[in-house]
This record gives structure tokens, sequence and C-alpha cells, in this order.
């Protein structure tokens, strides 16, 4: 069956609709040149033809090219010659002797957009399913079908090179301004109104935007005056290596192929986009970057169970305990994104009203940015109510609770919960440190009691832990997991134990970073080493955010669990005598307030801390010893986990770590990471700082097994069925991505 089918229309327009045949979307495979070629090569022979409108079949026009054609090719001129090959497709567009124009409905990206580029106009639908944009990026690569030389072209050079540079995709009212599509308008005449802007322009009678003439001037300031256009690129390379630190290169790549473009001309630009587009491809950052993408696919139609007969139950409404920041987060994503009504309860109304005016600082902000309008604003707020008393319980199916991590106050919530709702009420704890098993021994009925781990801030981070017991019924795994999904989550589900798995491999990164500075290294070495090694913030920020009085209360827990791998340096438990929590209440290891403004810096470090820890801040250790100290800590832990079945997979260990706690995504998870570096190296490494530093640096047994075998992690490595959680499993214990 053909990817295209035509219809010509009496007034000389053809419409053009794309829709690869067995599949939900239309994506860029091998076939898409061949076909298109055939279809012009008809359309160019008739004399009947006028104009031409490109449409799709689906309820999206394009989204993208297929990434496993990408991810299977092995050599970077092979990829090389499929850009060459797009060139030549978007050129028989672009070089068409009618106009043509592309009717764009619903996610418009990638070498989508890369064919609308190659239009002669764009018109898209106003429907807020409507996206466009270039997002290779975040997956490693550059557009490589000629978008990097054409998008520079059609809009201000500044505009451009956001897009391109971030993959950042935007509305059909947003692109109408940026000059990326010529009108908006209501889905049903979509066609209609694209067939009419195709014959005016054959007519040369359609209406072209004019940029002010201080745009214009503007423009030429910066894109086509030599000057302008070296300090545009200079302080976009500048901005752009400090927020990558270099780890990124394919943001690199564009910035010189656009470049080039513009001082080039049309045709050295592509000749260069293919040469970098297929050094990237075959580029490590782009397979570690891949690999994120195909799990988190996987995981959107993961169910969380083996069981196939266990279908989630419907949840109607849910019950919130708890209003502070991370009850009213859970209830703002339930109620705005799940669509589902959320009953918010405190122990008194000033706690519930300061979780319903979080929730309204939300949405009142995406009314600010026009991300909704204000009907949509109230009818979030509508789904949520607030609550002293257990009134509104009784028919809830799944309460969550956010309380304080004590688990006698968990254990009273837990049983009034079972005594105000229905027999089979859901008990989902998010706690982030507490055995779920031990939450559950205050439950009637212990198979309805399950972990649910946000991560905060609630409506920004992407990630959800569920964490099941041995006697978690698989319904309501699957049920939580279906919410999740709801709310706007990556789910993944792991065993219960201790710190379960996020907050567990944290710990001794943390720990870790406490130990250099205990040394005498600076603190803003300690984050500067891991922020340049990818991580998005140093681990003494994140403790200062985290709050110091929150990781003393969870170390203490793995310390008693763990032992001597997760005994913190002596001298720490100094800072909470001396009163200091983090962020909080601007008491930590930096300057908060108008302390920090009268230094001027951007976070300034308060150095009385090294007076409290009886620490002498003049120890240098090269970056990379820093960084590797601490992100070994952080892997060996999460094999330890793998090793124990704490996790499912290799897969969730890896989106848990990037999604959860900020692991770089370039490096594709702490399990890529040991499969690209080699298991026999990263024990040596370990070793070697064993040797030096002690024992909390002994390797995993399942790494040093694969590293005697050679297996990896997301290769020969599986788990064994119905070995016991804590057993040493050897390598390769659980299944592969």
């Amino acid at each position: 069956m053909s990817i295209f089918s035509t219809e010509k229309r009496s007034d000389g327009v053809a419409v053009v609709t794309m829709d690869l045949p067995g599949e939900s979307v239309n994506s860029l495979r091998a076939s898409f040149g061949q076909e298109l070629s055939a279809v012009f090569t008809d359309l160019a022979d008739d004399p009947n033809v006028k104009a031409v409108v490109l449409a799709s079949g689906k309820p999206d026009f394009i989204v993208g090219a297929d990434i496993k054609m990408l991810e299977a090719l092995s050599t970077a001129s092979e990829a090389a010659e499929l850009s060459r090959g797009a060139h030549r497709n978007m050129e028989r567009l672009a070089s068409f002797r009618a106009p043509i124009v592309a009717a764009i409905h619903g996610a418009c990206l990638g070498g989508g957009l890369e064919v609308a580029l190659a239009c002669h106009g764009r018109v898209a639908s106003d429907h807020k399913r409507t996206k466009l944009g270039l997002p290779e990026c975040q997956i490693g690569l550059l557009p490589g079908a000629g978008g990097t030389q054409r998008l520079p072209r059609l809009l201000d050079i500044q505009s451009a090179l956001d897009l391109l540079l971030t993959g950042k995709q935007v509305d059909a009212k947003k692109a109408k301004k940026l000059g990326l599509v010529d009108e908006v308008v209501p889905q049903a005449i979509l066609v209609e109104v694209a067939c009419e802007r195709a014959l005016a322009l054959a007519d040369g009678h359609a209406e072209k935007k004019k940029r002010a003439l201080k745009d214009e001037a503007m423009e030429w300031a910066l894109a086509e005056n030599p000057l302008g256009r070296k300090v545009v690129f200079d302080q976009a390379k500048k901005a752009l290596l400090a927020k990558t630190r270099g780890n990124y290169p394919a943001q690199e790549r564009i910035l010189e192929v656009v470049k080039l473009g513009l001082e080039k001309g049309m045709e050295a630009g592509l000749a260069a986009e293919a040469d970098a587009f297929g050094e990237l491809v075959v580029s490590p950052q782009a397979a570690a970057l891949m690999s994120i993408f195909f799990a988190t696919t996987e995981l959107k139609k993961d169910r969380g169970v083996d069981a196939k007969d266990v279908e989630p139950r419907p949840v109607d409404r849910v019950g919130m305990l708890g209003a502070g920041l991370m009850g009213a987060g859970i209830a703002y994503v339930t109620a705005d994104l799940a669509k589902t009504p959320v009953r918010l309860k405190d122990k008194d109304s000033a706690g519930v009203g300061r979780g319903l005016a979080y929730v309204r600082r939300i949405v009142d902000q995406r009314v600010a940015r026009k991300r909704i309008s204000k009907i949509d604003r109230d009818k979030v707020m509508n789904r949520v109510r607030g609550t002293v008393e257990h009134v509104g319980f009784a028919d809830v199916p799944l309460v969550i609770e956010a309380v304080f991590e004590d688990l006698a106050l968990k254990h009273r919530v837990l049983a009034e919960v079972e005594a105000n709702g229905p027999a089979d009420v859901i008990f989902a704890s998010n706690t982030s440190s507490l055995p779920i098993t031990k939450i559950a021994e205050g439950s009637r009925h212990p198979e309805t009691v399950i972990g649910m781990h946000y991560f905060s801030p609630v409506e920004k981070m992407p990630l959800l832990e569920i964490i099941v017991t041995e006697k978690t019924a698989d319904w309501v795994t699957a049920t939580c997991v279906e919410l999740g999904k709801k709310q706007g989550k990556t789910v993944i589900v792991v065993n219960d134990g201790v710190g379960f798995y996020t907050s567990r491999i944290l710990g001794p990164l943390m720990n870790e970073a406490a130990y250099v500075l205990s040394e005498g290294v600076a603190i803003e070495d300690i984050d500067g080493a891991l922020v340049d090694w990818g991580f998005p913030v140093g681990p003494i920020t994140l403790l200062d955010e985290v709050g110091i009085d929150v990781a003393e209360k969870v170390g203490h827990i793995v310390h008693a669990a763990f032992g001597d791998r997760m005994t913190p340096p002596p001298g720490f438990e100094k800072l909470i005598a001396d009163g200091r929590q983090g962020r909080k209440n601007e008491r930590g290891f930096y300057l908060y307030g108008e302390a920090a403004k009268k230094k001027g810096k951007k976070k300034p470090v308060d150095t009385s801390v090294y007076g409290v820890l009886g620490i002498e801040p003049n120890k240098k250790l090269p970056k990379d010893e820093i960084a590797q100290r601490c992100a070994l800590a952080f892997v060996n832990e999460a094999a330890l986990c793998f090793g124990e079945g704490i996790l499912r997979s290799a897969r969730d260990g890896d989106v848990g770590a990037i999604f959860g706690l900020g692991f770089p995504p370039f490096r594709g998870g702490p399990f890529r990471y040991v499969d690209a570096v080699g298991a026999k190296e990263i024990v040596r490494r370990l070793n070697r700082f064993r040797d030096r530093l002690g024992n909390r640096f002994a390797p995993a047994p399942v790494l040093v097994d694969m590293a005697k075998s050679g297996k990896t992690f997301h290769g020969e490595a599986r788990v064994e069925p119905g070995r016991h959680r804590g057993e040493d499993r050897g390598a390769g214990a659980s299944a592969s991505a």
C-alpha cells in the first residue's frame, strides 16, 4: 500500500495525503523519498495541477523520522548519505513548478517540520494538539533534512537558534507570531484554507507577512552583517557551553552548521549538515539519548505487572492527605492532567488554604503564560476541594498520603482512611525513605498498600516511582501505574526496600560529596565537578535544596539498614546543632536572600559553614577524581539494587536515575554507563578507590561477575524469575531493556 494518495480537485489543486499504512502516526522511513518522487513526477506532468496541498491522514501531520531506522545506521558515511537523500527529497518540494502548501494539524516535528519548511507555505490548525518543532538535539542529533538551513532563512536568527538548540515545541499561535506558519485556522477548514492559499500563491496574490522596519534592520545587523553575525554566534556558543559544559556535541554542531550556511550559502550549509548528521548519529551521546527515548516509549505501554489478565480499576476521584508542597503538587497534576477530582485534606483550615493557594498559583502562572485559558483554570480549581475531616472519603477508591516521615503518623492516617473509606480503598504513601512493608503492617488489607513516590516540585519533575511489597495486589499496582501516566508521569515500578531505588542510590553520592568536603575541598569545587560531569546541580547545592534536616533523618534510616557503606563522615551533625536546614530557612552551605545579594555572585558559598564543620578548604583535587568518586558511589549502589532485585530491569534503573535524580542523560543512565565503559573498568576504578578510601567502594557482586563474564546490563544479562530480593543473583540479574 502506498504512503500517499492524491485527490485532484476541479479548481486545479492536488491534495496529497500522507497516511502510513498500519501505523498510528506518520514518520519518515526509507520508502518516503521514492514514493514522494513518484507522486510529484505525476503531478509535474499534469498541466491541470496549478498548486498542491500536502496533508495528513493521521491525527498528526508527521512526527519526524523513524528513530529505529536512525539507530540501525552503523557508519557516519551511511548516515550522511541518508541526510543527502533527504536533501534531494526536500529540494524536490522546494523547486516544484507549482506552489506547495502544508496543511498542518497535530504534531509537526523533526523531519515533519523539515518537510513543511520545504513547502512554499504553511497553514496550521488552532487545535491544542498542533505543535511544531525540531527536537533532534534532544536525541543527540541535528536536523538532517535541511532544517538547519531553511529555518534561519524563514525566521529571525535568534528565534531560529532558540528552536534548534533547545528542541522546544511551539503551538500554532506562537508559530504564526514567529513566522513559522502563514495562517492559523480551525481544523474543520484547514485543508480548504490551505487550498485557497496555494491557489493565491499560484496566482501571485498571497499576502506575505512583512517585518517591521526595525526588525529588518536588526536582522541585517545580526545575521547578514559579518561582524554582527560573529557577535551573535560567539554569544550563543558562550551561553550554550555554560549550560552544556561541552557534554552535548549536537548543539555545538548546530551552531557551526547554521553559521557556515549563512556565510557560504545554502549548498555549503546542506553539505555541512549532512556531514555533521552522519557523525552525530553514530556518536555515543546519540546512542545514550536514543536509548532513553526507546525506554520511555516502552514504559508508556508498561502496566507495571507481568500478569496479562490484570486490568487497572477506574479511579474517578482521589483523596490527598497533606496539603503541603508535595500534597498540593500531587493534587494539581491529578486535577489538571489526569482530569480527576481531588479531595485535599489537612489537619487544619490554614493548611488546606495554603494547599489550595499553591494549586491556584500554578494555574495562574499558566494563564499568565497563555498556556491555558481562564476557563481551563477554573475547571482545574473546581476539581480540587479542601477538607479537614474525612467527609467525602467514603467512596474514594484511592488515597495518597504526603504527611511527615513518621511511621506512627502514617499508621494513624492509614487506619483513618480504612475506617472512613471503601473496603478495598488503595492507600498510597509518598514516603521517600520508609519501607512500604513497614507502613502496610498498620493495615487490615496490606495488599492494597503501595508506595507512590513523587519528586519535588511535583508539577515539574517527570518521574513517579511506584513501590510494591510482596503482598501488594497486581490490580493495585496496575491502577496506580495508570493514574501516574494520566498525571503526566514517566512511571517505574520497583520492589520495596529501605530508600527504594532513587533515594537509596542518591545517598552514597551525597555521602561521598560530604567525605570530599571533609577532606578540605571547597564547596564550589565539588559542585562544579559534578555539574561538569553532567549533573544539573552539584550535590552540595542539592543538599541545601532537599533540606539538611531531611537528609539527616534519611541518612540515619539508610545507615541503620546498610551499615558502614552509608556511614557519613564525622562532624556533619554539627550542621543540625547550628540550625542549618538549607534553602528553606536560608541557612545552609550557600547564602540566600540579602546576604547573597551583598556578595554580588549568583550563588555564593556561606564560608562560615567551614568553621562549623572544623574544615580548612585548602585542598585541591582534580575535577575528574571528585566526579568519579561521587558518580561511582551512585552507580555502584544502583548495581547493588539491581542485584538485590529492587529493580525490575536495567531500563527502569536508567530512567529512574535520569528522570528522578538528574543523572546525565548523555550517559544513558547508570547501567548504560557501565555498559559503555565496561564492567571490568568500572570494577577496576572501584577497587582503586576502595584501596585508598575504604570498603564503601567495594564493587557490587553483580559488577564483579559481569567483569568476569563480559555480559552487559542491556545485552545478555537477564533476571532469573523467582529469586528472592537480597540474594546475589550474579551477572545479569535483570531483564534487559
